[in-house]
């Protein structure tokens, strides 16, 4: 289930009404009234058993559906050759949509390759590979061709299958005007870029496993994700079957442009929504330790005051972590974000969308935000590997000549290691916290001053 909060700052909140439902549960009412329903659902990665979690849900999904008399289900799947060997991943979309035709609503599945757009798992592998390794060791799916589309062409191929007045129903492949290889794709991004050129070096023995797990290292797909993504290159996705450019005849973005548009929405910080916002069992903290082994909280609890009023304070908070970093102890914080990295966490490698400001649900380095009262209060919850939950949060009280933050590290351990791990970082909090939250009151004065 998602937080419908996290919709708060979308410009067109106001325009759509949100009902809170759980995907594999019961859809009554998300179901009521509809006429056509869009399932972008995606399970990968979520535990050993995600392949059979996505046919299920698509199973309720579709159930729903036809109990509700919805008439058009638009899906929008994978590319890939039916009659080929797929991987689990591009198998397990397919599956979905067979699953979702199979009953009396009529069903439109799109499939696609690599979507071009700005926060996309596959747009951040080939960002974050492109841009950090002027050399590549390669397996041999470089080779291997794919037809990329631009998110704009997503869109527009999904509004046209949900407004399209006539009987709709069956696969419709979906692509960009390019055909390339990944080395093709890899290269033509640094060229967009304005990158020197990117070497690669393929051999034969470099397996899926190891890419994925050299992926989960030096982009902010983790391994979990990464895996059946690579798993899936060395399936050829091009569009064989080009019904939907003759239902829908619109010109389609080239593929340079459709990169440089990803390119340049990222430097803005103009990604509405990326991949890890999600609130999924991928990112979670994790741990093998029963319940019943702990459950008790310990707290670090800081407090300072400044001249600056709650609001700016509240501003200050907001705009800890990502690129402008946590004021102190940098070092620390990125040692424990490689070892983060180095047992399948996010480390630090997610950064933040926006350097000013923060939304419910949206990732930031390791933490994810839980809770955000505007002026008042933020919550992170962390999503690093743990042996037990860990939260970071400041409370903001306006006094008479300011404001109050109290900030508050909250742990709750599982089992003896969680407890061993709490008081063995408890003395690096000494060396990082009073650092950070003076950063906190400078930046927060400053902005008041400059209000």
């Amino acid at each position: 289930m998602r937080d419908p909060r996290k919709l708060d700052p979308a410009p067109w909140r106001n325009d759509v009404e949100v009902v809170r439902a759980d995907v594999a549960g019961d859809l009554t009412e998300a179901m009521d009234s509809v006429d056509v329903a869009l399932f972008l659902v995606h399970s990968i990665g979520e535990g050993p058993d995600w392949v059979e979690r996505e046919r299920a849900i698509a199973r309720n999904f579709r159930t729903a559906a036809e109990r509700a008399g919805v008439r058009r289900i638009v899906y929008l799947g994978g590319l890939g050759d039916d009659d080929s060997a797929l991987s689990d991943h591009l198998r397990s979309r397919h599956d979905v949509g067979r699953e979702l035709a199979s009953g009396s609503v009529e069903c439109v599945e799109l499939r696609a390759a690599v979507v071009i757009g700005s926060g996309s798992a596959s747009f951040e592998m080939l960002r974050y590979l492109t841009e950090m390794l002027p050399v590549m060791v390669t397996p041999k799916w470089v080779r291997t061709e794919c037809q990329p589309i631009s998110i704009r062409d997503v869109l527009r191929y999904l509004v046209a299958s949900v407004e399209y007045e006539q009987p709709l129903s069956g696969v419709l492949e979906v692509g960009g005007p390019d055909v390339v290889s990944y080395a093709d794709l890899m290269a033509l991004y640094a060229s967009t870029a304005g990158l020197r050129r990117r070497r690669l070096i393929p051999v034969p023995v470099l397996t899926p496993r190891l890419s994925s797990l050299w992926v989960g290292l030096v982009t902010p797909v983790p391994a979990q994700i990464a895996r059946p993504l690579v798993d899936s290159l060395v399936n050829a996705v091009v569009v064989t079957d080009h019904r939907a450019e003759t239902l829908f005849p619109f010109e389609r973005v080239p593929l340079q442009e459709a990169i440089r548009l990803a390119i340049r929405h990222t430097a803005n910080n103009d990604v509405p929504t990326k991949f890890d916002d999600a609130s999924s069992p991928v990112w979670q903290a994790s741990s093998i330790d029963p319940s019943w082994t702990g459950g008790t909280e310990v707290t670090d609890t800081r407090t300072f005051t400044t001249t600056a009023p709650a609001h700016a304070a509240f501003r200050a908070v907001c705009r800890v972590g990502g690129d402008r970093g946590w004021y102190s102890g940098e070092l620390l914080w990125k040692l424990r974000g490689i070892i983060d990295v180095l047992v399948g966490g996010p480390g630090l490698r997610r950064g933040r969308r926006d350097p000013d400001h923060l939304s419910i649900g949206e990732p930031l380095d390791w933490w994810r935000v839980q809770d955000l009262e505007s002026d008042r209060r933020l919550v992170l919850h962390a999503e690093m590997r743990l042996p037990g939950e860990a939260w970071l949060e400041w409370e903001i009280t306006p006094t008479e000549n300011g404001s109050t933050v109290v900030q508050t590290a909250r742990f709750r351990p599982r089992g003896l290691f969680g407890r061993i791990y709490w008081y063995s970082v408890l003395p690096f909090h000494s060396l990082v916290f009073p650092g950070l939250l003076a950063g906190i009151r400078r930046d927060a004065e400053a902005l008041a001053r400059t209000a």
